[in-house]
């Protein structure tokens, strides 16, 4: 994701397409991630250790392979896909003749509203409202050429890197012996979350502090890849015809795959061992670092992986079924939180704490699969999700046309 871009023209007189199968694909595929990231926080396993009380050899292998491959490196894709989604609304504003700075303040206000409401009610550990927020970073910056919003990312992500490789070498110095979360904070946590609706929100609410310190920790990280989708998006990377270029792009593809494999693997693998086992405790702070440094490695590789995959007949299949899911991304993230707590917290079965990994992630990715299904079936009908439709409604400040017309 923080390799350089090199630009590609559209063919001359050529529309930019109103929807991009492949963002929308990667969008889809990113959600799973995402899922799969947040499904251990919501279980209670977040924080602990070789995977929690009800630990199995599965799942500690399962939540291994999760911080392995999936911890930090899908909200980066996301957030790539943010700032290339804020290149699309720009050109939606020009294309419908509207100005660009009310609708797209008015769509970072909706989402903040929208992210603290998740965050008290369902999940503390939203990122709509962070997104808002530092989305006003893209809004301010808009104007700037693609160079300079490239040279951007990587010096932001120049400083992150510094910073949290002091951090990492300070805390490396000291060890405490603390194996995780106190016991007696995991149990009055556990209490919390399967106690009655008040009692959830005040759980939520309580763990704003500590998302918030984690989300100041991860916000740079989040901005240079806000800048550098913001960079592809205006060099439209994602969009040109593949008959015009593709042996350079493919080429490029797969040198970022290779390079982003090399990079970001050992770094995943060395995340894993210090946060699950085997290193010791006083390694698990350093040894996340390093993941969260080479985690846009990993990302770009991914990413990268899937556009070449994209172009193959099979490729091409699994894009179709992952471009609706995308399409419908807030609504399907908003979803999973939902299912999740009326799981996990006392809005329902209350099973927080009482789970492994392995159980945790089994039934995240059954209701992933369940979702790619049902977003298929309702974007053949509709143009938006439900909560997509709310946020354009804001935008545009009118009702959206509910229904697909006709496939292009």
């Amino acid at each position: 994701m923080l390799q350089r871009p090199e630009t590609i023209e559209p063919t001359a007189g050529a529309a930019r397409p109103h929807r991009i199968v492949e963002v929308d694909a990667l969008r889809g595929f990113a959600l799973c991630g995402i899922f799969l990231a947040n499904v251990l926080v919501m279980a209670g396993l977040d924080g602990q250790r070789g995977g929690g009380p009800h630990t199995s050899g599965v799942d500690q292998v399962a939540y291994w392979l999760v911080m392995m491959f999936v911890q930090t490196k899908f909200y980066l894709l996301f957030s790539f896909l943010f700032g290339y989604s804020f290149t699309l609304q720009m050109d939606a504003a020009e294309r419908d003749g509207a100005a660009f700075a009310p609708r797209m303040l008015r769509r970072l206000l909706a989402l903040f509203v929208l992210g603290l409401l998740h965050a008290a009610l369902l999940y503390p550990g939203d990122i709509l409202a962070t997104y808002a927020v530092l989305g006003l970073v893209l809004f301010a910056t808009r104007s700037a050429d693609p160079g300079t919003m490239w040279r951007a990312a990587l010096r932001v992500y120049g400083v992150v890197a510094a910073l949290y490789l002091l951090l990492g070498a300070l805390v490396a110095l000291v060890d405490t012996g603390d194996d995780g979360t106190p016991p007696a904070t995991l149990a009055q946590q556990a209490a919390a979350y399967r106690g009655g609706p008040g009692d959830v929100i005040g759980a939520n609410i309580a763990a704003w502090p500590e998302v918030l310190a984690g989300l100041f920790l991860m916000g740079g990280m989040v901005v240079a890849a806000f800048l550098a989708g913001f960079t592809a998006g205006r060099r439209r990377l994602l969009t040109a015809a593949p008959a015009a270029g593709a042996p350079g792009r493919t080429a490029r593809l797969r040198r970022i795959l290779v390079v982003g494999l090399a990079v970001g693997l050992p770094g995943g693998a060395l995340m894993a061992a210090g946060t699950v086992g085997p290193l010791g405790a006083r390694w698990a702070v350093p040894t996340f670092i390093v993941g969260m440094l080479t985690a846009p490695a990993l990302s770009a590789a991914y990413a990268s992986g899937l556009l070449l995959w994209f172009t193959t007949p099979r490729g091409a299949r699994l894009a179709a079924k992952l471009a609706p899911a995308g399409r419908m991304a807030l609504t399907n993230y908003l979803a999973q939180s939902l299912v999740m707590a009326l799981v996990f917290t006392g809005y329902g079965a209350a099973l927080y704490g009482r789970t492994g990994a392995a159980a945790a992630l089994g039934g995240a990715l059954l209701f992933y699969v369940l979702q790619l299904a049902a977003s298929a079936r309702l974007m053949k009908r509709h143009r938006f999700g439900p909560v997509e439709r709310l946020l354009r409604t804001v935008t545009v400040w009118g009702r959206p046309a509910p229904r697909v017309r006709r496939e292009r």
